[in-house]
């Protein structure tokens, strides 16, 4: 199922979800409305099937995964992944997304989608946080690290869109439907990345 979408001066708007089981729920869906789509709160199943792509936000990934337990969000999420919704995670939103993690708690579980391995808090604890500047699909853009994720490997048809020192390391990539960032866009006032997955949703 997917969500209704209207027609303004000739473009689609498409009904995006947010998760909102934690994390910066308000901030991403304001800069999806910048965007150019229509933003709702996802938590249940049925606010799911309503829409035509999910963003994940950051938060803490183990509490993530408990809560989309707790309310019976986790296999419907994968559901809706493997039949090819459109799905954008930041931060711990990335982790979410990713097939396989490093450094989870025992039994952590992800939503998947992403043939990727990501290293949990691997930019360091929060007083590590940083902010750099950082190319993303062609585009330069001001980057937020807090307890950031960054992928240790993936699969060939993964995508790498972004890159960050130190190390060079991956930090934004893509897998058809799929896009994922260890930083937070929706804390820069810049709608560039959201604009990017709402035009991968208009595009599906």
């Amino acid at each position: 199922m997917v969500g209704t979408r209207t027609q303004t001066e000739g473009s689609t708007v498409p009904t995006i979800g947010v998760l909102a089981l934690q994390g910066d729920v308000r901030e991403h869906a304001r800069m999806l409305q910048e965007a150019g789509a229509s933003a709702t709160a996802v938590r249940r199943p049925a606010e799911l099937d309503a829409v035509d792509g999910l963003v994940i936000p950051g938060g803490e990934s183990t509490t993530m995964w408990k809560l989309a337990e707790t309310f019976d969000m986790l296999e419907p999420l994968r559901l809706r992944i493997k039949e090819g919704m459109p799905a954008y995670g930041s931060c711990a939103g990335m982790i979410m997304l990713a097939d396989r993690i490093e450094d989870g708690v025992a039994g952590q579980q992800t939503i998947g989608g992403i043939d990727m391995v990501v290293r949990r808090n691997a930019f360091g604890r929060q007083v590590d946080s940083f902010e750099s500047d950082l190319d993303f699909a062609g585009e330069r853009v001001h980057a937020v690290f807090i307890r950031a994720p960054w992928v240790e490997s993936l699969g060939g048809d993964v995508e790498v869109l972004g890159r960050c020192e130190p190390g060079d390391r991956i930090v934004a990539v893509r897998q058809g439907p799929l896009l994922a960032t260890s930083f937070h866009p929706e804390l820069t006032g810049d709608t560039r990345v959201h604009r990017y997955f709402v035009d991968m949703v208009r595009e599906l």
